[in-house]
């Protein structure tokens, strides 16, 4: 009369295609999951916590930090590329300037950070605690750099003539220098993590944004740091490159984590669904 209808397991496999029953299963990406609030409030304060501890634990090793300084600056000499004094006496001639980028320097660094990990997890929850692990691991590797080669800032180099514009201009806010300088190790010049985190929050915003003027403003920001930290002289170029290597290694340890890079995770997944982006 009609078709006879599968009913057994046997027969149902017997329907079902070769190619379907045969296929190697793949290894799929980690899927994001959505963080608690309490959890990331907790493990921001805990992290920059135990960072600020085994920074100021790396014994100040002044010679050797100053020998490096110099070699740092003879090096820079041959590539043609030592204009940090040049740069610092010229920005120190124009008050107004040094003394908003001497608060550039003591607040955007943490105010801007915060700031991006805040809106990442508002808008864009998928991604991210892939996102918070690049800024993790490159702030860990950094520690490692600190503790290997300890390295004067120019403004402490004997007989370089730089100007330490916090303590010239009187403004306050920078563990670097000034009345705060005791809380800090002064010898952890490389690598720039003002570099690092301003980089990481650049290119986050430029991948997850569409609107022309915020990516203009997210390329923008890391520039303008750099600009900052030479201009006062808590930093050669040469800690800017160490600064990239070290997010450099906080990308590559989230791609082979995640199995992709955090901007092309989905934007956010609830209750298994994928939520479109926009």
């Amino acid at each position: 009369m009609g078709e006879p209808t599968v009913t057994s397991l046997e027969g149902r496999d017997k329907a079902v295609p070769h190619s379907v029953t045969t296929r190697s299963p793949r290894r799929r990406p980690r899927s994001p999951r959505r963080p608690r609030v309490w959890f990331e409030i907790l493990l921001i304060a805990l992290s920059y916590w135990t960072y600020s501890l085994i920074r100021n634990a790396v014994p100040e090793q002044r010679a050797e930090a100053l020998r490096n300084a110099d070699w740092i600056w003879r090096l820079e000499h041959q590539l043609g590329i030592a204009v940090e004094q040049s740069i610092n006496h010229a920005v120190n001639s124009v008050t107004w300037l040094v003394v908003g980028m001497n608060y550039y320097y003591a607040t955007l660094h943490f105010v801007v950070t915060l700031g991006v990990l805040v809106w990442l997890y508002r808008a864009h929850p998928g991604r991210y605690a892939a996102t918070r692990l690049v800024l993790f691991a490159t702030t860990g590797v950094a520690l490692v750099g600190y503790y290997l080669y300890p390295l004067a800032p120019p403004r402490l180099m004997n007989g370089a003539a730089f100007v330490d514009t916090v303590v010239v201009h009187q403004t306050w806010g920078s563990m670097a220098s000034g009345d705060l300088k005791s809380m800090s190790n002064q010898y952890a010049a490389m690598p720039s993590m003002h570099i690092g985190w301003s980089l990481w929050c650049g290119l986050t915003i430029f991948a997850l944004t569409t609107a022309p003027w915020a990516r203009i403003l997210g390329l923008l920001y890391p520039t303008l740091t750099l600009l900052v930290i030479v201009a006062t002289a808590n930093h050669f170029w040469l800690d800017a490159v160490g600064g990239i290597l070290c997010l450099t290694f906080g990308y590559t340890l989230t791609r082979l984590w995640y199995g992709t890079l955090p901007h092309q995770l989905p934007r956010a997944l609830t209750r298994g669904r994928l939520l479109p982006d926009g």
